[in-house]
């Protein structure tokens, strides 16, 4: 059994202390995204499914979202096939991120224009460990929050799963990016 225990700093707001005092397994929240054909897998969907069914290698995948397709974002020109995957892992997160690099290296992704188009991108979002930050990788996701491509299957696997910084659940994280813009509580002339 090992014993350690950190904080970071991931935000202005968001201080987190973490603990981890055995060896049990660590779980992940996983984004996937697609928006280039794999010559093996086929269409940018496929590829996500394949890449999901890759997860495995790196533990267990508990739970699974549906496939879903969004607008491409920044200079990236098609459409994107997005999903959330569960991952149960014993990687601590700079392993999990380096075998997350050589998944899609695997699966042709090569360096390039940042927000491009890709083969395939694996990012994760939340751990159950709350915040790390180290290396280049930051945990939560910094920009989770405000995209629906990835809110939208992580609130349908993971809706009750805690931002450690906001405290909001996924599902209210996603009301949140959804809801109609201009209702009564948001214009301005009702503030006092």
């Amino acid at each position: 059994m090992r014993a350690w225990a950190s904080s970071a700093t991931v935000g202005p707001n968001c201080t987190v202390v973490w603990r981890r005092t055995s060896d049990l397994s660590e779980t992940y929240l996983i984004a996937l995204g697609s928006n280039r054909r794999h010559g093996e897998h086929g269409a940018p969907r496929e590829v996500v499914r394949a890449a999901m069914e890759e997860l495995s290698a790196l533990g267990t995948v508990t739970k699974r979202s549906p496939v879903i397709e969004s607008a491409p974002i920044g200079p990236a020109q098609r459409r994107f096939a997005n999903a959330a995957a569960e991952l149960e892992s014993d990687l601590p997160p700079p392993n999990l991120l380096r075998e997350l690099k050589r998944q899609e290296r695997s699966f042709g992704r090569r360096r390039g224009q940042a927000w491009g188009d890709r083969v395939l991108d694996l990012d994760i979002v939340l751990w159950s460990g709350r915040a790390w930050q180290e290396g280049g990788l930051t945990i939560p996701h910094p920009h989770f929050r405000d995209r629906g491509f990835v809110l939208g299957p992580a609130s349908a696997i993971s809706p009750t799963w805690r931002d450690p910084c906001t405290g909001m659940t996924l599902r209210h994280l996603q009301a949140r990016l959804t809801r109609p813009r201009g209702n009564r509580r948001d214009a301005p002339w009702l503030d006092p």
